[in-house]
């Protein structure tokens, strides 16, 4: 399978890190996130990979350049000020007609092949990984009487799910519905039309947002092997 992986944007909640460095390219580890990312992927078969760069794509240019020669890696200079749904336009020349997309500065033990398998089987042409919501702050349990009878420290919300990334896209579902914004115009546009499922993912996803998001990704590089890594692949379900 194919991955288009965005990479543009200007991270400036992650400044002043990001103000010579696209966020993809945050370290991790010693290496790159999105080094991290693209061996995930690559784990799984999936080494025909495009990055729609955009912000200092110079350096993603650099990156590529040192990435195994077995995988075929193309890198699109798509705009600095372009939109996440511009960025996955920008690429289609050279994209195949089914294509996984996701962001480059999100990592999760995703199986990709139990993805595509739902994919396939709703036929609707275009599908969501979607993970519970990690909540950033810790919670209350009160009684009746508003009493406090118990303390959550930053809980998994699993009645709310969002957007993890790892989309995968027929080609000709997309060109329906393309749009600017990803997140704020495409995906809603194809839920309306009925063309959008989820893949509800029950393991790791974490993405790197902010400074505090890349020290704790440093913390949990240290675990053997890292909470995101293949090895750990956690099948989800429809």
């Amino acid at each position: 399978m194919q991955a288009l992986v965005l990479c543009g944007g200007r991270g400036t909640r992650a400044y002043p890190m990001t103000a010579d460095l696209p966020k993809p390219l945050l370290p991790v580890a010693g290496e790159p996130l999105l080094r991290h990312l693209l061996e995930l992927l690559a784990a799984q078969g999936v080494t025909d990979l495009v990055l729609a760069a955009g912000f200092r794509s110079g350096a993603v240019g650099d990156f590529a350049a040192g990435l195994p020669s077995a995988w075929s890696v193309q890198v699109l200079d798509t705009g600095v000020e372009t939109g996440t749904g511009a960025r996955i336009t920008r690429s289609l020349p050279v994209l195949e007609d089914r294509f996984l997309v996701t962001y480059g500065d999100g990592l999760g033990n995703v199986d990709v092949a139990a993805l595509l398998r739902r994919h396939e089987q709703h036929g609707r042409g275009a599908t969501i990984t979607t993970v519970p919501l990690p909540s950033q702050y810790g919670t209350l349990d009160l009684d009746d009487e508003d009493r406090v009878v118990g303390f959550q420290e930053k809980p998994v919300l699993r009645d709310h799910w969002i957007n993890a990334g790892f989309i995968v896209l027929d080609k000709a579902v997309w060109q329906e519905h393309a749009a600017d914004d990803l997140e704020r115009e495409v995906l809603p546009a194809l839920a309306a039309a009925g063309r959008l499922a989820a893949y509800r993912h029950e393991g790791f996803w974490m993405s790197m947002d902010t400074l505090k998001d890349q020290q704790a990704m440093e913390v949990l590089a240290l675990r053997q092997p890292p909470p995101w890594s293949v090895p750990h692949a956690v099948p989800g379900r429809a």
